[in-house]
This record gives structure tokens, sequence and C-alpha cells, in this order.
């Protein structure tokens, strides 16, 4: 993994794991902010943070930082990424990423499929919960369930690739020595 690369930029913008602990508002947490998995990048807590970060980005609701948190924190990966990964939604991808989801969850539900335009407020959610909120719910899951999923995979597949070529050059160094 270009975990040089991440741990530059993480630790230039993310407050150290130790400030975060010591942090008056945060001390109720106790020692559940005190596991390495939750501050380091490796092999397991990185594919595990983006998908417990996808299965947050994609729940709808202004409450997919504090998921990703307790999701983090549960299945003890790395917090800041997870939470970093909440960001894929955002004012500019939540239209497409909701109709797309409404669309998934119609196909599965073999509902018709009805017209309406998304708008950016809670009112409009519950206003259109009736009407399309099935679909768009079950839309959803699935996408946060898929988007987990795949995420788990792919960078568990890149972080193979980077060992492997580590290996190989670490390999070719070793030849060209002797």
């Amino acid at each position: 993994m270009p975990k040089k690369f991440i741990d530059r930029y993480v630790k230039r913008y993310v407050p150290d794991h130790k400030t975060i602990r010591d942090h008056k508002h945060l001390r109720f947490f106790g020692t559940l902010l005190h596991h390495p998995n939750l501050w380091h990048l490796n092999r397991r807590s990185v594919p595990g943070a983006v998908s417990v970060g996808l299965f947050a980005a994609f729940i709808p609701g202004p409450v997919q930082m504090l998921l990703a948190a307790i999701g983090a924190i549960a299945f003890r990966v790395n917090l800041p990424l997870a939470i970093a990964l909440t960001f894929i939604t955002n004012p500019f991808t939540v239209p497409p990423i909701a109709y797309f989801s409404y669309k998934i969850g119609a196909w599965i539900l073999r509902a018709p499929e009805r017209e309406f335009k998304i708008e950016m407020s809670l009112s409009w959610l519950t206003d259109q919960l009736h009407t399309i909120g099935g679909p768009f719910l079950l839309g959803t899951l699935v996408l946060s369930v898929t988007s987990a999923a795949l995420g788990n995979l792919l960078m568990r597949g890149i972080w193979q690739l980077h060992i492997l070529r580590y290996l190989k050059k670490r390999k070719q160094r070793v030849i060209q020595k002797t």
C-alpha cells in the first residue's frame, strides 16, 4: 500500500491520536480509542476502514460520520480513513446517488418507477418517504453493502499487489548485490 503517501497526508490534516484520546470532550470513550488499529495503516485496518466508510457513506441522512466512527471503533479499523470516506457523498454527489439507489430498489421490488425531483432537504425526504421510500431505502441498503464488500476486496487486492511488487523489487536488489 502506498503507506508513505497516505501517512504524509493523514499526518498533515488529522490530529495526532494522542491528542484525540486526551481531548476533554472525547474522554468519555475511555479506552475505546486506545486500540492501535484505529490509528495505524495496516493490511487489516485499511480494508476494514474502506468497508465501514463506504457502508456509512451511502446511508441517507446527516449521521454518516457518526456511523463510520461507531463502526470503526466496533470493528477496530482505521478511524480517520473510515470517516474520510463518508465524504464520497456530498451535495454534488447525493442527487445522482439517491436516484441510483431508488432505481436499484425499484428494480429489485419490480415497483413502477415514479417521477420525482430530488431536493436537498429533510422535509422533502419525509414527504417523499411514503411514495418512494421502500425502493429508495432498499436501494440504499443494497448500494451500501455492495460498495462496502467491493471496496474491501479491491483494497485487499491493491494491498497484495503492492506487497508482491515490493518483494519482487527486494529480490532484484538482492540479486544485483551478489
